[in-house]
């Protein structure tokens, strides 16, 4: 994939107070930049929240709108979250990880994505725009949990 971008931050805070916040899909338009709207449109096979959810997400993202689904592949909270689009403008995996250090936690963010002739052309400049997404998308998930 031509887009591969990972950012990571130390948060003062334990794995389970910054995981169970970030992987809980109601609270993506409050921390991730550019999403308006998240819902769980398909839940896991044994009902909520788990493998094979489905979130379905309107961001805006360099002045456009765009409509996706991301299907759960793998969920070990309060660990990782990793997700893969079923339905949008271009194919992506995000994977959230968190580990435990002396200090607090170790989160990480990582998105690749694009297989496309157009983000091809485009993979540089997006992923300068995905990184600096990211970035503040950490700095915003620890200023909202030290409120």
């Amino acid at each position: 994939m031509p887009l591969d971008v990972t950012v990571e931050r130390l948060i003062p805070l334990p794995p389970e107070t910054v995981a169970d916040y970030a992987m809980d899909w109601r609270h993506d338009p409050e921390w991730t930049q550019g999403i308006r709207r998240a819902a769980l449109t398909r839940e896991a096979e044994g009902g909520g929240f788990g493998v094979g959810a489905e979130v379905t997400r309107t961001a805006h993202f360099l002045g456009r709108r765009m409509d996706y689904v991301l299907r759960v592949a793998d969920y070990d909270p309060p660990r990782m979250l990793d997700m893969v689009s079923v339905a949008g403008p271009m194919p992506m995996h995000v994977t959230y990880t968190f580990q435990p250090t002396q200090s607090g936690t170790f989160a990480r963010i990582r998105v690749r994505g694009g297989s496309t002739s157009y983000l091809r052309l485009a993979a540089p400049l997006m992923a300068r725009q995905v990184r600096g997404s990211l970035t503040k998308d950490l700095r915003d998930l620890e200023a909202r949990l030290a409120r």
